[in-house]
C-alpha cells in the first residue's frame, strides 16, 4: 500500500472542516481535515474520539474548559463529553473514531 501525505490530502480538500477518511483499521477510521480558524459547534458522541494535530493548533472547549492542542499532540474526548472547536484553530488535524 502506498504512503499518504496527510498534509497534502488536507490541503486539497474542497472545504475546511470536512473530513476525508484516509484509512480504516479494525473498528476505527482515520480522518484528515483542514482547520481554517473558524469555530465549530458543540457536539457530543456516544463514542471516544481522538484528535492528533499534525500541524498548527486545535483550540477546544471540552465540558466548558478551554484548552489548546499543539502540533504533535494527541487529545482524546471520552464518550458523552460535550466539546466544541473554538475560533483560531488552524492547520491539519487527524481524527480517530469508530468506523461507521
Amino acid at each position: 500500500m502506498p504512503t499518504s501525505d496527510l498534509h497534502q490530502l488536507a490541503a486539497a480538500l474542497p472545504q475546511p472542516w470536512r473530513s476525508h477518511i484516509v484509512a480504516r483499521l479494525g473498528h476505527s477510521q482515520l480522518k484528515v481535515l483542514r482547520m481554517d480558524g473558524q469555530p465549530a459547534e458543540d457536539e457530543t458522541h456516544p463514542y471516544d474520539e481522538a484528535f492528533v494535530v499534525l500541524a498548527g493548533e486545535l483550540r477546544l472547549v471540552v465540558a466548558g474548559q478551554a484548552l489548546r492542542v499543539q502540533a504533535g499532540e494527541l487529545y482524546t474526548v471520552a464518550a458523552g463529553i460535550p466539546h466544541a472547536v473554538a475560533a483560531g484553530s488552524w492547520g491539519t488535524l487527524l481524527i480517530i473514531d469508530p468506523a461507521a
